[in-house]
């Protein structure tokens, strides 16, 4: 659980420097391994 929270932070502050860039096609890469992240920590929790 550690492992994921950390890595969807790290998604997260990339989303926000590919939006500041202006790289589009990496910030939505980086919203779906964000996504990703979230749906691995909610089956975690719900098991």
């Amino acid at each position: 659980m550690n492992t994921f929270s950390k890595q969807y932070e790290t998604a997260k502050n990339n989303s926000k420097e590919f939006m500041k860039n202006g790289q589009i096609s990496a910030y939505f890469n980086a919203l779906l391994e964000m996504n990703k992240y979230k749906r691995l920590m909610i089956a975690v929790v719900a098991n």
